[in-house]
């Protein structure tokens, strides 16, 4: 999005239309805000998970290297402990059906988000026109 300085007709325009804030906009324009702020955590949560969704299954893909019968270290809290292979390959892939849901989940949370601040630009836009700026 590109910024720039209104021009004297938009400046004067802007002051003819001020408009009274009502508390029932500044309630609106609170929760777009609010929404803005969860939207942003949610994006970063969906990154971080994705990160760590990929260097699982990257694991995954060095273990098909390693011997069936060699124990591996896993880990599990802080610590790491030595199991089969086997056992360390079913682990990591219900890690990563784990993380799948919660990608899927926290998705759907950011879809709804995004559309209530939708709803909330939608009526805000209505009453304020071009003296607010919504634009995230």
């Amino acid at each position: 999005m590109q910024r720039r300085m209104l021009s004297r007709e938009e400046e004067a325009a802007v002051g003819k239309d001020d408009l009274e804030v009502r508390r029932e906009d500044q309630d609106k324009i609170n929760k777009f805000s609010r929404l803005h702020q969860r939207e942003m955590l949610l994006e970063e949560d969906l990154k971080s998970r994705a990160k760590e969704k990929e260097d699982l299954e990257e694991i995954s893909n060095e273990l098909e290297l390693a011997d069936e019968d060699e124990k591996v270290p896993y880990k599990l809290g802080d610590a790491f402990i030595m199991l089969p292979l086997p056992e360390v390959q079913q682990l990591l892939s219900k890690s990563t059906d784990k993380i799948e849901r919660s990608v899927t989940a926290t998705e759907n949370k950011l879809g709804d988000i995004r559309e209530e601040m939708n709803s909330l630009k939608v009526e805000l836009y209505a009453r304020f026109g071009k003296s607010i700026n919504l634009e995230t």
